[in-house]
């Protein structure tokens, strides 16, 4: 039988082939872990809750984070009450090449909707749409540390928006 001999140049675009998807592959780990991870685990803080009518109140809130599938998806629960109002969401989103996808609810008001947006790095920004309600939200993570800004789009709305500082539960 006879073997064949692979010329120089045939090795060497064999080589730089698996070369380069050598260091694509590991370009991709270095990334570094999905966006979700940072915040799986349990979160609680206070912050301040803006209504329509130009007052403020303090608010206490609760998170829960469940990452979950490869950890492409959240499942999440956010519960905070301040002294007149008070809300309990429920989410849960898919994150895909930096785009955010998913569903809400809200128990109290029986509201839910869709949830579309980006994350990138150490933040999230999603628009929150149902037939009744629109906002947007922010959430930035860094260790420990996570705030969240809630602003309402609407104008006919009794909150206009939420600044909440959490902190990861031990």
């Amino acid at each position: 039988m006879a073997t064949r001999s692979v010329t120089a140049p045939v090795m060497m675009k064999i080589l730089d082939l698996v070369l380069a998807l050598w260091l694509s592959a590991g370009s991709a780990y270095a990334q570094g872990p999905a966006p979700f991870q940072k915040l799986a685990g349990h979160w609680s803080g206070n912050g301040t809750i803006e209504l329509a009518n130009g007052a403020q109140e303090p608010i206490r809130c609760r998170a829960a984070y469940d990452v979950l599938e490869q950890q492409s998806n959240l499942q999440l629960n956010i519960r905070c009450a301040s002294q007149s109002y008070s809300f309990d969401l429920r989410a849960s989103a898919t994150y895909a090449a930096g785009t955010i996808t998913g569903s809400w609810s809200e128990s109290t008001r029986n509201a839910a909707g869709t949830i579309s947006g980006k994350a990138d790095g150490d933040r999230f920004q999603v628009v929150a749409k149902g037939p009744a309600f629109t906002a947007i939200l922010t959430l930035v993570t860094r260790g420990n540390r996570q705030s969240v800004t809630i602003q309402s789009q609407d104008e006919q709305t009794r909150v206009k928006g939420a600044s909440i500082a959490l902190q990861r539960g031990s």
